[in-house]
């Protein structure tokens, strides 16, 4: 957890450390855990309501307040002068979550060794290769092919034309693990290196 100084002062002018710990409490409370949930996919920022009491839009904090987020009634204690919320800061981003993710298998025809790698949606075969030199660091070295068709490493697996078929498995009910998507590694024999 980051040190509350470093979070650019979102506390109010209160030096009480109390004070502090209430505001930090709901994000502890929640830490390492996904809290997307708490922000509008749209506008990135905290999900609003209507209070049924007063009829006012206020932030829709289950938890509690947190940090940079201001009290529910006007205060003149608390001060907004902190720059840009945490939650929109990039220094403070630990990762994207992915659409989806899936299985497949990479074979390697030279050596017969297969390994299974779980996948983002978004990843291009290039960033799943950097995710693959731990078990081949010459990876970079094959070419990667996918029914015998070498694979665009800037694109996705569904770019490349390899279907996420996840769902007709389930449906099926088949074993993911013995049915799913396969890349062979086929390694480029340079004779030009001496």
């Amino acid at each position: 957890m980051a040190n509350p100084s470093t979070l650019g002062s979102p506390w109010e002018k209160e030096s009480d450390a109390d004070a502090r710990d209430v505001l930090l409490k709901p994000i502890i409370e929640c830490a390492g855990k996904d809290i997307s949930h708490w922000f509008d996919p749209k506008t990135k920022d905290i999900l609003t309501h209507i209070d049924p009491l007063s009829g006012c839009v206020k932030y829709y904090t289950p938890r509690g307040r947190f940090v940079h987020v201001p009290p529910p009634c006007p205060r003149t204690d608390w001060t907004n002068d902190f720059g840009r919320p945490w939650w929109r800061d990039t220094q403070y981003e630990v990762g994207l979550l992915s659409v989806k993710t899936r299985w497949i298998r990479i074979i390697n025809t030279l050596t017969s060794q297969e390994q299974g790698l779980e996948v983002c949606s978004e990843e291009t075969l290039n960033e799943i290769l950097q995710r693959y030199l731990r078990y081949n660091s010459h990876a970079a070295s094959y070419t990667w092919k996918h029914d015998c068709v070498n694979l665009d490493m800037s694109k996705t697996l569904e770019e490349n034309g390899i279907p996420d078929e996840d769902e007709d498995f389930y449906n099926t009910r088949m074993d993911r693990d013995l049915f799913s998507q396969s890349i062979c590694l086929y390694f480029n024999d340079d004779l030009t290196e001496l």
